[in-house]
């Protein structure tokens, strides 16, 4: 039986290699919108965060998310990225 390569993507926030099922992607698209992605089909350049508040917090201190888009980023956006991660919506 030929077993399947599985996709590896880091973390911004954790610095890991995790599978990229496990990860949540962050889409920076051509309108300049910074936003989740969950399903992992929006359109745009992305970059990997664990699916937990504490990466995402590491990330926000440390600017990673606008290191890896080469943008500011407004808190606003953050906050909502943290609300969808949390699920309270």
């Amino acid at each position: 039986m030929h077993k399947r390569k599985v996709p590896m993507r880091m973390c911004i926030g954790c610095k890991e290699m995790k599978p990229k099922r496990d990860l949540v992607r962050v889409v920076h698209n051509k309108e300049g919108e910074v936003s989740l992605d969950l399903t992992g089909k929006k359109a745009g350049r992305g970059a990997y965060i664990c699916a937990d508040t504490s990466c995402l917090d590491k990330a926000r201190k440390a600017h990673l998310i606008e290191k890896a888009f080469k943008r500011s980023i407004p808190q606003t956006v953050y906050d909502e990225m943290e609300k969808e991660l949390s699920g309270d919506e």
